[in-house]
């Protein structure tokens, strides 16, 4: 990988893990904040609160640590943190993988169950294990999640209510993009990793500022392509774009499949 130039659909502060992991292989990582979140507000405590309430659900879902640090942090703001801790303590709760799982006891919950692929597969794979058919489950999310995982667990047979958090927009500072932009346009940059559906949605509109689509598709054909889990890749697929899913569904993995792909 040396001399290599691959970016990663992440801020730098989100991407701190596939930063050192690039550098350490004596390559340049560049990262690309592609997603803005979007928070629907204060409501969003009293929205969850009431659910909890009147819904009295067996177990709450997280899918990402994004979900848990707006959740409780909006809590804080408004003096309901303690109330939001006891609704979810009261709950067995479930984390999509180790960077939420820690997200969780950094408020002081207790997760009773990580699943072991972090994907929505993998929380319907637990749920599979733990014979929850008739149970009940809160999942606090983005607006723009799939809507696979309901599907996944109502199938089981389980219920669900999903509470949607925040939305995801384009990211707006695009001084930030300067760099990436300059490479991608003397076909310099070696690899990319996708890491959400959104993320490549929001990376064909801010590239789309400088390219049509057609010429965005035929420039990603210069690089290696790896998307971090299957959503991810459906949604390249979507865009014409061949692309290799890593098989293990976190940055660390899809930085491997990259070095592989970029060592053949």
């Amino acid at each position: 990988m040396d001399g290599k130039t691959i970016a990663i659909t992440r801020s730098k502060e989100d991407a701190a893990e596939f930063i050192d992991l690039v550098q350490k292989n004596n390559a340049t990582p560049i990262p690309l904040p592609t997603i803005e979140l979007v928070s629907k507000g204060e409501k969003i405590v009293d929205e969850f609160l009431e659910v909890i309430a009147e819904y009295d659900p067996d177990y709450s879902v997280f899918m990402s640590s994004k979900a848990v640090k707006l959740l409780f942090d909006t809590a804080k703001q408004v003096n309901k943190f303690e109330k939001l801790q006891l609704a979810v303590a009261n709950t067995m709760v479930m984390s999509v993988g180790p960077k939420t799982t820690t997200a969780l006891e950094n408020e002081g919950i207790k997760v009773n169950y990580q699943a072991s692929t972090f994907s929505s597969v993998g929380i319907g794979e637990v749920f599979t294990k733990i014979h929850a058919v008739g149970k009940k489950v809160i999942v606090p999310r983005s607006g723009a999640s799939t809507p696979f995982l309901k599907e996944l667990l109502n199938k089981i047979g389980i219920d669900v209510k999903e509470i949607h958090l925040y939305d995801v927009c384009a990211f707006r500072d695009m001084s930030q993009w300067n760099e990436f932009r300059m490479l991608f346009s003397q076909d310099k940059i070696d690899g990319i990793v996708f890491t959400s559906a959104s993320s490549v949605r929001a990376f064909f509109e801010i590239m789309s500022k400088d390219y049509e689509e057609n010429k965005i598709i035929e420039k990603l054909e210069q690089t290696h392509v790896v998307a971090i889990g299957p959503f991810t890749a459906d949604e390249l697929k979507k865009f014409n774009v061949k692309n290799t899913i890593s098989e293990v569904h976190t940055v660390p993995g899809s930085f491997d499949t990259m070095k592989i792909a970029l060592s053949n």
